[in-house]
């Protein structure tokens, strides 16, 4: 298990940690292939600087943790210089390739660059962007999103863009849907950014591609009385039926003052929370109804909320079926789900109160087993990189601080990370390290994260060298494609520098190992070279940095 265990109720790994360590510490706010055998440094490139930016919003080697940016062209200086090379339809299959390969990406950045090429006057770049706007654009909000980039960038009015490309992209997105996940899609998602679905439909001139799509169209352009008059005495087709019946259904839960009759709607027609009236939200029939469908990762954000609202009280049949739920392996699996998605959720759960303090509730015994039990089953979904690794845990002091971009501690992600790296790869070694010493640390495939941990806050002195697991393989002869180091600091004044003891390594193996530094409590570490394609520095951590990570050892950024 994870987190608590039975016979510590009281304490939290976090406060493990912080007994061991030194209480005065404070977060520091403010301060080609990977295995190829000739040793040289590749140039990075316009195609890797793009996937960066697609993957996490920007072109340098760094991704800090929820960094909110507003995209523009100049941090997308890679994209305007394949398009200037007649690059662009390359570019094109870039932006398709990372947006549905299912790992980590920056929608906003997917659909910013097919805006950009869509501007272009590259015909065939436009015509290819226009081409997978219906498969990059997967929900309504993405293809709002879209369109107001594409306003921004010409500088135009809303109707100055409106040319027969962008037309027939808009037209395309809702034709090609299905009629019944379109209605379901209108009617969770309803306008973003000063843009709504009547708006695309007008400025689109859409033509429905068939009758279901058609009642879709009335229903968004004239509303729902205007289909009721249509369709009410007409003879249906099954889909315009189906259709007909869950827009119906979506109506009496907008217009219902029944909780038990929302409830109904919402379990015979599998409604969704952005479905329901605020009001009802304060429902306990009406959640009861919307677990039942839940997806995983809505169901881990609102644990907490359910929790205060008195669903999920001690021994009921809620619980029961919430914990049912979320140790799924199944509906995991399904989903994608990775560990430290759960471990982020478990913390932020047992720690009884919302990121503001507004939300309070009292953390549930069986959903915090029922979380540790989800956290170990989630590492079937991990793949191994096949890789040879050093796993570095800087333990030179601070354990007990607070990730930038989560509110975990330090030491419980380089724990988990730890767990979960050495579970799933076969060749890795992980060490503890501080002032002038490496320690092997043992982790068993029975080892708990506890145990883990614990090995972690028995090792701490005042000092920071990020060199030292470089350092450890090369003087034990460890042939090693990747270091990750998780650490609390920048490298102390007056120590060595990563990214020259990285290349020594380098020239006595022969092999271009790469590096990633994780930097959990800083938003600003400038330990490697920015032209080495081969480094990674990471300033927090969040619920992609994981995935980040995976992304940048198997060579997709």
């Amino acid at each position: 298990m994870f987190g608590v265990d039975s016979d510590c109720d009281s304490r939290s790994l976090a406060s493990i940690a912080s007994a061991a360590m030194d209480p005065s510490s404070t977060p520091q706010q403010e301060t080609g292939n990977c295995t190829s055998e000739t040793g040289n440094v590749p140039t990075v490139t316009e195609e890797v600087r793009l996937r960066r930016f697609l993957c996490y919003g920007s072109e340098s080697a760094t991704y800090r943790a929820r960094e909110q940016g507003n995209l523009c062209l100049e941090r997308a200086s890679s994209l305007t210089e394949l398009l200037e090379a007649g690059r662009g339809s390359e570019a094109v299959q870039e932006v398709q390739r990372i947006s549905l390969r299912g790992g980590v990406r920056s929608a906003g950045s997917a659909l910013f660059a097919l805006a950009v090429i869509s501007q272009h006057s590259d015909v065939e770049a436009k015509r290819a962007a226009y081409g997978v706007v219906k498969e990059v654009c997967a929900s309504p909000s993405e293809l709002f999103s879209f369109v107001q980039y594409k306003k921004e960038l010409s500088g135009a009015g809303p109707r100055g863009i409106w040319g027969r490309a962008l037309r027939k992209a808009v037209a395309d997105w809702y034709n090609g849907r299905d009629a019944l996940r379109l209605a379901r899609d209108i009617t969770k998602c309803k306008r973003k950014g000063g843009w709504c679905h009547q708006d695309l439909f007008r400025l689109a001139h859409l033509k429905p591609a068939n009758d279901a799509v058609a009642l879709v169209s009335k229903y968004v352009t004239k509303g729902w009385t205007a289909v009721q008059e249509t369709y009410a005495d007409r003879e249906k087709t099954e889909d315009v039926m189906k259709v007909f019946v869950y827009l119906e259904a979506v109506e009496k839960t907008k217009h219902s003052s029944e909780e038990l009759e929302v409830a109904h709607l919402i379990e015979e027609h599998k409604l969704e929370r952005e479905h329901v009236l605020a009001k009802h939200l304060k429902s306990r029939e009406v959640w009861k109804a919307l677990l039942k469908e839940m997806s995983i990762s809505t169901l881990l954000t609102h644990l907490g909320k359910m929790t205060a609202d008195k669903l999920l009280g001690s021994g009921s049949a809620e619980t029961a079926a919430v914990c049912e739920r979320i140790q799924d392996e199944h509906a995991l699996l399904k989903a994608k789900t990775h560990p430290l998605s759960v471990l982020l959720a478990a913390e932020n759960y047992k720690r009884g109160h919302g990121k503001r303090g507004k939300l309070k509730w009292k953390p549930n015994r069986d959903i915090i087993q029922a979380l540790d039990t989800a956290f170990l089953k989630c590492f079937s979904n991990i793949e191994s990189t096949g890789k040879r690794l050093v796993v570095g845990l800087d333990v030179s002091s601070r354990l007990s601080s607070v990730a930038l971009g989560s509110l975990v501690s330090t030491v419980t992600i380089a724990a988990a990370m730890s767990m979960v790296i050495t579970q799933r790869e076969p060749n890795v070694d992980v060490v503890l390290f501080s002032e002038g010493a490496v320690v092997p640390c043992t982790i068993s495939a029975d080892s708990s994260l506890l145990q883990i941990t614990m090995q972690l806050v028995q090792v701490c002195s005042s000092c920071t060298d990020c060199t030292l697991p470089i350092n450890w393989a090369s003087d034990n002869d460890k042939m090693v494609d990747v270091f990750v180091i998780f650490t609390n600091n920048a490298t102390w004044p007056g120590r060595s520098n990563p990214a020259e003891t990285l290349r020594m390594y380098r020239q006595k193996t022969g092999i271009f190992s790469k590096l990633v530094v994780c930097g959990m409590t800083t938003n600003s570490l400038n330990l490697v070279d920015p032209d080495d394609g081969g480094v990674l520095e990471v300033c927090g951590f969040d619920s992609r940095t994981a995935d980040v990570i995976c992304d940048f050892i198997t060579d997709v950024i």
